[in-house]
């Protein structure tokens, strides 16, 4: 068996399927696909800090913010672990209310003089409430997180960093669910999110990422 059949072949045993990506590289560059393969096992697929469920509530709402439509494969894995079609509702849910943040902003910026800033924070907090429906805070406040930074709306993100720690999550678990980034958005972003996240470390207001 060739080498190149032979990672090919490991890759579809491990994952049950073959992405277009994985068989080009696989073609003409199957040493890397193997290193691509061993970081993407370690990065999404062996359990870290987040339970094997909250990973894939992490998932869920990270590809709708990343307007992300393979999802499907990290809908099956959800379900194969006992995820219910609810709680995956709730957590595209909050995807949702993180995009509120946008509409919010823009009515007290633009018209400050009759949509208040502190009332418009209230509604957009009460519309992640009650999008969380089951999922417990601390996942919630780390989802919201992970949406904000991936659509780079580092005004919201820092309200949610701070509101994470609050909710008792630990640095490890947030460092977790932002690492997913690295796929759907690309090094760039996640460079771009933990600077943020190393400011408000820096300030104080939570605790730093290293």
């Amino acid at each position: 068996m060739s080498y190149k059949k032979k990672i090919l072949d490991k890759v579809l045993e491990k994952r049950g399927y073959l992405l277009t990506y994985h068989k080009m590289i696989g073609e003409w560059d199957p040493k890397l696909l193997e290193s691509y393969d061993s970081f993407y096992e370690n990065l999404t697929l062996e359990e870290r800090t987040l339970t094997l469920k909250n990973r894939e509530l992490v998932w869920a709402a990270l590809q709708v913010a990343a307007d992300e439509e393979h999802g499907h494969i990290h809908m099956k894995r959800a379900k194969k672990i006992g995820l219910s079609s609810e709680i995956l509702t709730n957590a595209i849910a909050l995807a949702g209310a993180a995009e509120s943040h946008r509409a919010l902003w823009f009515g007290f910026t633009h018209w400050g003089e009759w949509i208040p800033d502190d009332y418009s924070k209230k509604c957009y907090l009460d519309i992640c409430e009650n999008a969380r429906g089951d999922i417990e805070p601390k996942i919630a406040e780390i989802i919201l997180t992970v949406c904000h930074a991936a659509r780079r709306s580092y005004g919201p993100m820092r309200i949610h960093l701070q509101r994470t720690f609050e909710n008792g999550a630990s640095q490890a678990e947030l460092a977790e669910a932002l690492s997913y980034m690295l796929l759907p958005c690309g090094g760039p972003t996640l460079i771009d999110a933990v600077k943020i996240w190393e400011e408000e470390g820096l300030k104080n207001n939570c605790p730093s990422p290293y």
